[in-house]
């Protein structure tokens, strides 16, 4: 008599794919809510999602766009977080973190766009409202130039240094070089905070009253120095600061 099997053969379950937004109910599938009723109706998670595509076996791609939200701090933490900061969470891989990378650059760029005309600067407010959707919400300091000609339109707007601003690493011919090249008459420096607060250091202070004192020596003006943070904007020339 055939001996009995103690332990039966069974296969092993099959390995459970990852959750796709087709496989949410329909009410709650955000490509098609999107289309549906228009992109502004859909919550920050639905659009991430749209752009995740996938989540994971345990997780729908909803939840894994909620629980990122949540993880980073909304939008703004979205928004700072580097590639190595997006490929550290459980549930994004490579092609996930560099596609959110793109989409937030894409963001940004277009918010710096004005059309096709030269943006001119009247005050400090314009060349904040210009910059600070692009600056504001970077995790590392950026110093630009905006490079004005004798109406005050924008012919340029170098990044000349990323790191700590302080008097002892912006190199001073790096600011002007494309002022320079250009024959402009004014350049505004710009550069962001990432701690959110926009109050100007002292080293921000020292930087202004350097660069102003080259460019007497150029005879290129430096109209103003502005900080830009998520929280608002400073001028340290209104403030005084720099400009004797």
């Amino acid at each position: 008599m055939a001996a009995t099997q103690l332990y039966p053969h069974t296969a092993p379950a099959p390995a459970r794919r990852p959750l796709m937004i087709r496989d949410l109910p329909n009410g709650q599938r955000p490509r098609e809510r999107l289309r549906d009723a228009g992109a502004p109706a859909l919550s920050d998670a639905e659009l991430l999602a749209i752009l995740l595509r996938t989540g994971s076996a345990a997780e729908s791609v909803v939840d894994l766009a909620r629980r990122m939200l949540a993880h980073f701090g909304g939008l703004e933490g979205l928004a700072r977080a580097g590639y190595a900061d997006l490929h550290g969470l459980h549930g994004l891989g490579e092609a996930k973190a560099a596609q959110l990378q793109a989409a937030i650059e894409l963001g940004r760029r277009l918010a710096a766009l004005r059309g096709t005309e030269r943006p001119k600067i009247r005050g400090p407010k314009d060349v904040a409202d210009l910059l600070l959707p692009a600056m504001a919400f970077l995790d590392q300091e950026h110093f630009r130039v905006l490079v004005l000609n004798t109406r005050n339109e924008v012919l340029a707007s170098p990044d000349v240094f990323v790191g700590s601003v302080n008097a002892t690493t912006i190199r001073t011919a790096e600011v002007f070089r494309e002022a320079v090249r250009q024959n402009a008459t004014s350049i505004i420096a710009v550069h962001n905070h990432p701690s959110g607060d926009p109050e100007p250091s002292r080293e921000d202070a020292a930087v202004t009253a350097e660069l102003v004192a080259a460019g007497k020596a150029l005879d290129i003006e430096v109209a103003d120095h502005i900080v830009v943070a998520r929280d608002g904007w400073v001028s340290l020339k209104e403030r005084g600061l720099g400009f004797g």
